[in-house]
């Protein structure tokens, strides 16, 4: 159970990161960040409708609120007047502009929110506990998992049974041949990049009751995150969630033993399978 309460929260911030993959063909590093802004927001929104008296289950309107605004916020920001600037670029250029919006993030987050934690224990309260083979859990914990099963679900869904989704499949097999077919590609990208942002920013605002929240916790997440999807197969939903697993299982299991166990399994599946476990087999181009 420790494994797969891990891998819920994981699941959504490496979805996010695998669909910015899949479609724009960036390993966007700043992802961390926007992970660690949704946290932020979240703690401050939360602690804004305390202030006016909305708490419970009004906690988790704020939280979806915050993840809410960074998206359609930073989304589009990002995408359209930073990153738009560097697709006919070197992939390798791409990079290291997603890595200085990083750096840029994160002096940011410190600049606006200082340097102190923040806590936000009332929504970790909302669903008491459950006992689990003689073991009890938070319920907010298990109300994690469903929320990234429903956010997998519903990704996957939008992507393989709706026409907008077809779309995208399509950009991501050729943006040349989709823009020769009438499809904006300068839109669906944008579209994609923002809900990969909310993704991110879901993962940090929902996290944010679990953890402190303070400077610093982008840098574990994108690492792990990177983890998930390598393990996985970039661009891949459904590698996405058995690399989850997989990493939350690792170290649940390895915790007080061995903590290395995660980059060993990305290690090993670099050796055996370096293309992932569900990555697709991609077109050769002559």
């Amino acid at each position: 159970m420790d494994g797969l309460i891990y891998a819920s929260w994981l699941f959504v911030v490496a979805l996010g990161l695998t669909l910015v993959f899949g479609v724009l063909k960036i390993l966007n590093i700043a992802h961390g960040s926007l992970y660690a802004i949704g946290a932020y927001v979240a703690a401050s929104l939360v602690t804004l409708f305390a202030s006016w008296g909305l708490g419970g289950h009004f906690a988790l309107l704020a939280m979806l609120l915050a993840a809410v605004g960074v998206a359609l916020v930073m989304g589009p920001l990002m995408e359209r007047y930073l990153l738009r600037l560097f697709y006919a670029r070197d992939e390798v250029v791409l990079l290291l502009v997603t890595y200085a919006l990083f750096l840029i993030l994160e002096d940011a987050v410190k600049l606006i929110w200082g340097v102190n934690p923040y806590y936000v224990s009332e929504p970790y309260q909302l669903f008491g506990n459950v006992a689990f083979a003689s073991l009890f859990y938070v319920g907010y914990d298990f109300a994690l998992i469903g929320l990234a099963i429903a956010c997998g679900i519903a990704v996957w869904f939008a992507l393989n049974r709706t026409r907008s989704g077809k779309v995208v499949l399509a950009v991501i097999f050729s943006r040349e041949m989709s823009s020769s077919m009438g499809v904006n590609v300068d839109k669906v990208h944008m579209i994609a990049f923002t809900l990969g942002v909310f993704l991110a920013a879901v993962g940090g605002a929902f996290t944010a009751p679990m953890i402190s929240v303070q400077p610093g916790i982008s840098v574990s997440v994108i690492i792990v995150s990177f983890a998930v999807i390598i393990i996985g197969g970039l661009g891949s939903i459904e590698g996405a969630a058995i690399g989850a697993v997989i990493v939350g299982l690792a170290r649940a299991a390895a915790v007080h033993l061995m903590p290395e166990a995660i980059y060993l399994v990305m290690a090993a599946v670099l050796i055996f399978r370096p293309e992932g476990l569900f990555q697709r087999a991609a077109a050769r181009k002559i």
